[in-house]
């Protein structure tokens, strides 16, 4: 058994706050580098030059990306020989986004009250904590901030096994159609098949962390995902919905087991500026 000060926890949580929403993945610059090469309309490409550079000014300067600097979202997966010391860990992830936020002078953007008052909690807390026990001695944390924008175009449907797959290739286009510009395109596409209402909501929300290029474990998936992002740039929206050929980077899948009487089916989109980083600890 390894014991872990959550203090680490802390530490490594208040470095990711400030990093991801700083520096992108190198996948998701190679994807803007290899759509402006490839895209045809000269505002487009002229739209996607300005995203890059705005990119190497963020980290030049060590600005945020965005002004939207997101809802903290935190994957933690927690090995089972971990003895956690000194506190509760999600007081201790918690920490780590306020000192996070704080530090690196990100814009705090959560409500408390969600309906009624609505007021600012002023610190970026409380994050939105997914946590599974794994096997091995590590905490692995995963901090991906979601800006508002994109998440609001976001949808979960309940199908059936009677609309198959050209069911859930239709509802993807769909939905992406009906979201426009508003979520800062190009865009990653997350869908989620499969588990249950909520379950899918976060496989949707886990393919967005796969890098781009790396293609589907399970080649019929693969086909259905390059086939997608064919539709779903075919639509014209283009970078930032003033159009072009460049309205999605990528669309990642993930599918779990399902009852026999449901298909629930999830996207998630993800802005251009599809920040995510990890630590081990």
């Amino acid at each position: 058994m390894r014991e872990l000060d959550v203090a680490k926890v802390t530490e490594a949580v208040r470095d990711l706050c400030i990093d991801t929403n700083i520096h992108l993945p190198d996948d998701v610059k190679k994807a803007l580098r290899d759509a402006l090469a490839k895209e045809e309309s000269p505002l487009g490409r002229e739209i996607l030059q300005v995203i890059l550079d705005n990119h190497d000014i963020a980290e030049k300067e060590r600005m945020p990306i965005c002004q939207d600097t997101g809802a903290a979202i935190v994957f933690l997966e927690v090995g089972q020989d971990v003895h956690l010391t000194g506190g509760a860990l999600e007081d201790a992830v918690n920490e780590g986004v306020r000192k996070g936020y704080a530090d690196g002078y990100l814009r705090k953007s959560m409500v408390g009250d969600p309906v009624m008052k609505r007021k600012n909690t002023t610190d970026n807390t409380p994050a939105i904590i997914h946590t599974r026990i794994v096997p091995g001695d590590r905490v692995r944390i995963t901090f991906a901030p979601k800006g508002g924008g994109a998440e609001n175009m976001s949808e979960v449907r309940m199908m059936t096994a009677a609309d198959g797959i050209e069911g859930v290739k239709n509802f993807v286009v769909d939905r992406v159609s009906r979201s426009g510009g508003n979520p800062c395109p190009p865009i990653v596409v997350g869908v989620g098949i499969g588990g249950s209402f909520e379950k899918c909501a976060m496989l949707a929300k886990e393919a967005l962390l796969r890098p781009i290029g790396e293609p589907n474990p399970d080649p019929e998936f693969d086909r259905v995902e390059k086939e997608l992002l064919r539709r779903v740039n075919n639509l014209g929206i283009g970078p930032q919905g003033l159009g072009g050929r460049t309205t999605a980077l990528a669309v990642h899948i993930r599918t779990v087991p399902c009852h026999i009487a449901s298909m629930p089916v999830a996207v998630n989109i993800q802005c251009h500026a599809s920040r995510h980083g990890e630590r081990s600890i």
